[in-house]
């Protein structure tokens, strides 16, 4: 049956207006456990979809639509045709350069549930409050052993301004720590009514500091995004929600001198002394495919490599010569 949910489109998301979607709940597309890198301890990461911003190397591509969506995984297709034959649209053929006609498609799920090696899957489920509560609920004996918590990310969970906060408390009442991974660009007022109680770590994406280069790469304008940015800070200052800069290195596009220069010394104009960089990982451009989209950075060299140490050194030497630490 095809799920219910209409796709939205964030508004006026380039001029700084809200970049909620009213009246949704989120679709979510996975809840990972036992997860050690995002955030302190042993955490289980709850992933939403949909994002206002559309990064050319987006490492969860299937998470920037917040609508549905199928995966093929040919990894794990064991060729026995059953899709084909059970697909009312006749929009899976192996001559498809993607496998699925997605033009053709309905998302009616008929393929998936057919499907015995799991090579088709759904992209985007509905959940409740209560059942994402209780299902990261289960792990609280290793969060508290490990000093660790529940981490929001996605795909952006301040998309859903109202859900988020709902679960945020839900979380909090059974006393998890919560850090939310954020690309910044959301209504600042808005989120510390609604959201920031509940937070106790804020992990922000500062990626390229010029708006005309940011707009390029991310589709949208990011001046909302620094100013709530200095917000946030200025309110870590004075006791408020503890909040890391992160900055991820894409090769020839946020890891230039000029920019990681430009990013660096906004931070240490702020005060800030702590700041993470993200290594570039080659690997997510298997998952274009998987969703058949083409990896917009397409390839090359430096594209389908992990990143020489020599060059993260140099990356890092650029924020530490302005006393932050990396």
């Amino acid at each position: 049956m095809k799920m219910d949910y209409t796709e939205k489109a964030v508004t006026d998301t380039a001029g700084g207006g809200d970049t909620t979607l009213p009246g949704k709940s989120p679709l979510i597309l996975e809840i990972k456990g036992n997860s050690l890198d995002d955030g302190p301890g042993i955490r289980s990461v709850v992933f939403f979809k949909g994002c206002p911003l559309s990064c050319r190397w987006c490492h969860n591509p299937e998470s920037k639509s917040p609508g549905p969506g199928i995966s093929h995984d040919p990894a794990e297709c064991i060729d026995c045709g059953a899709c084909i034959t059970s697909c009312p649209e006749g929009a899976i053929s192996k001559k498809n350069r993607y496998f699925i006609n997605r033009e053709k498609c309905t998302l009616c799920y008929s393929c998936v549930e057919t499907c015995p090696s799991g090579a088709l899957s759904q992209v985007g489920t509905i959940m409740t409050v209560e059942e994402i509560a209780a299902a990261v609920g289960k792990d609280i004996p290793f969060y508290k052993t490990s000093e660790g918590g529940v981490t929001l990310s996605g795909g952006e969970p301040t998309m859903y301004m109202e859900f988020t906060a709902a679960l945020a408390r839900s979380l909090k009442a059974l006393e998890i720590h919560l850090l939310l991974e954020t690309c910044g660009l959301f209504v600042y007022e808005k989120y510390m009514d609604t959201l920031d109680p509940f937070i106790d770590m804020i992990y922000f994406d500062i990626k390229l500091f010029e708006p005309a280069e940011h707009k390029k790469h991310c589709g949208a304008d990011n001046t909302l995004i620094h100013e709530n940015f200095r917000k946030l800070y200025r309110n870590y200052q004075d006791g408020g929600t503890e909040i890391l800069p992160r900055t991820p290195l894409i090769p020839g596009i946020t890891d230039t001198e000029h920019n990681l220069t430009a990013i660096a010394e906004f931070l240490s104009s702020l005060g800030v002394t702590k700041s993470a960089l993200l290594e570039y990982n080659p690997l997510w451009g298997a998952k274009c495919e998987k969703i058949g989209e083409e990896n917009p950075l397409g390839s090359g060299k430096s594209r389908d490599a992990w990143m020489d140490r020599d060059h993260v050194a140099r990356c890092r030497r650029i924020f530490l010569d302005r006393g932050i630490e990396v």
